[in-house]
Formats: structure tokens, C-alpha cells, sequence
């Protein structure tokens, strides 16, 4: 089943604009569809959640449908979704939750392969409580964190490995779930960093082995929030701090202050559109995203293939992007440019690939990159040939 990049195409106003967007690891663009809900659950009246007025009943379809519909995305359970302001806060708030139970010598695994977001909580609430932080390293050489990695860190006291599922930098895809029984068999919990993983493939958050995992919905076509899945009876377990009259319901403890229902009403939108990526396909919404998800897997697998052909014929232009298997994310310098010039220069021919190092700051620096980074290119559902064609003959043009 091939995707109608034509039709996905159609529905984004802002590509109207005629730039090439290279730009969605770190955000896409919004179909209509995710507007008008959004549009709509401000146009109706809204009210603090409840039964007894029109406002307060619509609150609480805007919530449930949301859950359901991440827990349909990420193949978890409506009870087990938590919404939060963006994923480094859910981690945020998480790390240091979890942190109570840890002693002084219990030890945290992080990987220098993560987003930021999936580090620097988790050393500081080790940091706080006297537990240790081990480091599991990746191969700067062909972009691999293996399982390998991981287990050489794991010992008795591991209470907690944190990795992600694929890299916002080059998009390396660690076998989480042979990571997942590694830290299992050692006692500890796993915590996923989905937000770029999600955006590529169909999440199933029992089959990677998560414990917890959060995702970004304005990184698959919906507005900027953070969710956080788990199952219900783990969340039960932990007592995050809250307001005292605030319920002390699962997954609600979890979420502090009034939700932004307009937001849920367009993430629900967003798992809606990616449903309908796939209109030959049938069944529930599960079975049709895991569909979608196929289809667009193999459009940007396309996509992919065609850049670094591109690419290889550019002299001396390195890509950092090796894995065996990998998101359609790749990073890369040009011999005697800057990344930000490179980027630039793209920007004068109308396209958008931006430099730097997208908060993977350790990853980075084990590429030997620095502070500084390099030019990433990503694709996203609506990213077509004319687009990758042009990016290819921009980069053509560079000159050192």
C-alpha cells in the first residue's frame, strides 16, 4: 500500500508556502484537519471538566477521546496516557517521582546516544538522592548503540536505564527490546525517549518492553504537547507531588493543573490523520495506524535511499547517519563550511535543513562535532521527490 503524498500534501496549508521542509524531526507541519479540531473545541463551550453542563461534558469527550487515541498510537491502555506540557517536563517530573525510591548507591543508566531530555533529568534527580550514573556509549564509527552497550553498565543496584528508541541527531533505532529484557533481568525499570521513533513507526509500547515512554505530538503532525504511557498498575505504584484537592485518580495525579483540551482535541485529530494514511486499510485504529505507519515507513525508506545516493556524490561531504537501522534522519558536514552556513545556503534555494546539535549535545560531541553539530535532513509524511531533488541540487552547488 503506497502512500498519496499528493493528498497528505493537500491538507498542509503551510507547505503552500513552496519550501522544501526537511525541518520535522524537530516539528512538522499541521494538517486542516488538526486545526479545525483544535479550532472547534475553542469555538464550543469548554468548562472544567464534568457532567452536569454542556461546557464541562464537552471537556470530558475532548479528554477520553484523547486518551484513547494515544493509547491507539502508542499501543498502550487509555488509563495508562498522561498529558503533559512537552515531553522534557513529563521526564522531568517523572526522574524525580521515581527518584524516591532510589537509595544512595543505586545506580542510573543513561546513553550518550539520547536527546538531552532523556539524560539531564535523570542525572539530576540522581544527583539529588546520592544515586550513581553510569554511561552505556555508542560506536561514533557506524552510529550503533547495541545491547551489548548497555549490559556492560547493568549491575545489582541499576534501578532505572533510560534510552531511546531512535536518535533525533543521526536516528540510529537501538533494539530497545533486547534492552528491555537486559534491565528487566537486572531488577530495573526501562524509560523510552519515543519522541522521534514515534514520528516513523507504529509504537507498541508492550512489545519494546517500556516501562514508561513518552512522545511528542507536534512531531507526528499534531500540536505541541507531551504524553507519557505506561500501564496503569505501574503508575498506581507512584506518588508524583500534586495539589492536595486534586484527585489522586490514575493517570490524572500525573497531571497537574487545568489540561489544554484544545490540545488533546488536535493530538486526537493528529492519530485520526495518520489512521487515514492508509484508506484501503480496515479494521480498528490500531490496526489501520499500524497500516499507515507501513505505508509511510516505505515512502521515506524511498526518500531516504535517493538522498544518500545524493550525497555520496557530493565531495567532501561526510554523513554521520550509519546504522543498520535507522529513522530517514540524516546528519551531515560539507569540508570547509560551517553547518549554519550550510544551512544557510539551503535557505537561499528554499529549503529548510537546520544546523546544530538538536539538545544530542553528547552524541554530538562523541562525533567529534563539538558544540556545533551539522546539518540534519528529515522526512516526513508530506516530504515528496521535487522536495529531495531540490535539496540534492542546492547541496550540488555548494562550494567550499
Amino acid at each position: 500500500m503506497a502512500l498519496d503524498v499528493d493528498a497528505v500534501r493537500a491538507q498542509i496549508p503551510a507547505l503552500k508556502s513552496g519550501t522544501a521542509r526537511f525541518d520535522a524531526p524537530g516539528g512538522t507541519q499541521t494538517p486542516q484537519p488538526v486545526i479545525d479540531a483544535i479550532t472547534d473545541a475553542l469555538a464550543n463551550p469548554l468548562a472544567n471538566r464534568g457532567r452536569t453542563t454542556e461546557g464541562e461534558r464537552n471537556a470530558e469527550a475532548i479528554v477520553t477521546a484523547a486518551r484513547e487515541a494515544l493509547a491507539d498510537l502508542l499501543g498502550a491502555r487509555p488509563r495508562g496516557i498522561v498529558f503533559g506540557r512537552s515531553a522534557t517536563q513529563l521526564v522531568y517530573d517523572l526522574s524525580r517521582t521515581l527518584a524516591r525510591t532510589w537509595d544512595t548507591g543505586d545506580e542510573v543508566v543513561v546513553s550518550r546516544l539520547d536527546h538531552d531530555a532523556n539524560i539531564r533529568p535523570w542525572i539530576q534527580a540522581a544527583d539529588a538522592v546520592g544515586a550513581t550514573v553510569r554511561w552505556a556509549d555508542f560506536d561514533p564509527a557506524t552510529g550503533e548503540l547495541h545491547p551489548e552497550d548497555i549490559e556492560a553498565v547493568l549491575s545489582a543496584r541499576t534501578r532505572l536505564v533510560a534510552v531511546t528508541a531512535a536518535s533525533n541527531l543521526i536516528g540510529t533505532r537501538p533494539d530497545v527490546p533486547a534492552i528491555a529484557a537486559l534491565a528487566h533481568r537486572a531488577g530495573a525499570l526501562l524509560h523510552v525517549d519515543a519522541v522521534h521513533y514515534a514520528s516513523h513507526a507504529a509504537v507498541d509500547l508492550t512489545a519494546l518492553g517500556a516501562d514508561t515512554l513518552v512522545c511528542s505530538p507536534y512531531k507526528f503532525l499534531g500540536p505541541h504537547l507531551g504524553v507519557l504511557a505506561s500501564s496503569p498498575e505501574l503508575l498506581e505504584t507512584l506518588r508524583p507531588d500534586k495539589l492536595a484537592p486534586s484527585t489522586d485518580v490514575v493517570p490524572e495525579r500525573f497531571e497537574l493543573g487545568t489540561l489544554p483540551y484544545e490540545l488533546l482535541a488536535g493530538a486526537r485529530a493528529a492519530v485520526d490523520f495518520l489512521a487515514g494514511l492508509a484508506p484501503e486499510a480496515s479494521g480498528s485504529r490500531r490496526e489501520r495506524l499500524e497500516a499507515a505507519f507501513t505505508a509511510i515507513e516505505g515512502h521515506e525508506d524511498i526518500l531516504r535511499a535517493r538522498i544518500e545516493r545524493g550525497l555520496a556524490d557530493i565531495r567532501g561531504l561526510t554523513v554521520y547517519s550509519r546504522a543498520e537501522r535507522r529513522t530517514p534522519t540524516l546528519l551531515f558536514r560539507v569540508d570547509g563550511r560551517e553547518s549554519a552556513a550550510v544551512s544557510a545556503h539551503l535557505a537561499e534555494h528554499g529549503v529548510d535543513a537546520p544546523a546544530g546539535t538538536f539538545y544530542a549535545a553528547e552524541a554530538a560531541r562523541r562525533l567529534g562535532l563539538a558544540d556545533v553539530g551539522g546539518v540534519r535532513v528529515g522526512l516526513a509524511p508530506y516530504t515528496s521527490i521535487e522536495d529531495v531533488d531540490r535539496l540534492l541540487e542546492a547541496l550540488g552547488n555548494i562550494r567550499p
